[in-house]
């Protein structure tokens, strides 16, 4: 699951937060399969962090490894 969860933030999400300076770094999948990501760059301190983290960063990966429950920054 680690591999195909960085293959969506390689090619997905990463180019997006790079237009703003910004990027994300997988952390940790629990055995609850919780996803815990670091947003870093512009993004790790962006006001907006939130809302990028559940509309693109957490659609993303749910949208392609349904058994992720939820994306949590860290």
């Amino acid at each position: 699951m680690r591999e195909k969860i960085e293959k969506i933030l390689e090619e997905k999400v990463r180019p997006f937060l790079a237009m703003e300076g910004g990027s994300v770094e997988l952390v940790e999948i629990t055995g609850g399969n919780v996803v815990k990501v670091r947003l870093t760059g512009a993004c790790g301190g962006c006001p907006m962090a939130q809302l990028t983290l559940t509309s693109l960063v957490e659609n993303a990966i749910k949208s392609q490894v349904p058994e992720v429950q939820r994306v949590e920054a860290v």
